[in-house]
């Protein structure tokens, strides 16, 4: 689905964890997106929201779940099932096409739009396979799993 407009989708990874519920307050007249960066510590070195944070934080906009994580395909119905809008793994953990293509169909089965992520390093044929089958692409122009980088 293309956008029409420009998508303000804060990331979390920078609020305070402390007052959660409440940093996300204060962003939400202004977002159109709640983005979240779910990290398991394997993938990315740190950790951060799991799904029962997530649900717990969740608000009428739509969730932009990036995940971050060793095994996309393990978390993917916990994040389905509390709502997630969009949801978006690594090309670097899912290589294989027959699995990055059933990935993607999951999470469409599953009402949320499909995307895939590549991290700086990685160059955009690492993802071309499946190029044409993805509803977003995200090229990471910093490491993942560290908020506040230039």
């Amino acid at each position: 689905m293309p956008l029409s407009s420009p998508v303000i989708a804060p990331s979390l990874l920078s609020a305070d964890f402390r007052i959660l519920q409440k940093e996300v307050e204060s962003i939400e007249p202004y977002a159109d997106w709640l983005q979240v960066d779910v990290m398991d510590g394997h993938f990315v070195p740190n950790l951060s929201f799991g799904a029962p944070v997530v649900k717990w934080i969740r608000t009428e906009l739509p969730l932009d779940i990036h995940l971050m994580v060793e095994n996309p395909a393990d978390r993917l119905e916990e994040f389905l099932e509390i709502g997630a809008s969009h949801i978006t793994f690594h090309a670097e953990v899912v290589e294989s096409l027959r699995d990055r293509r059933a990935l993607l169909q999951a999470i469409r089965d599953g009402g949320a739009t499909a995307g895939i992520a590549i991290n700086p390093e990685t160059p955009l044929s690492a993802a071309k396979d499946v190029l044409s089958e993805v509803d977003l692409l995200l090229v990471m122009s910093v490491h993942p799993g560290f908020g506040g980088q230039e």
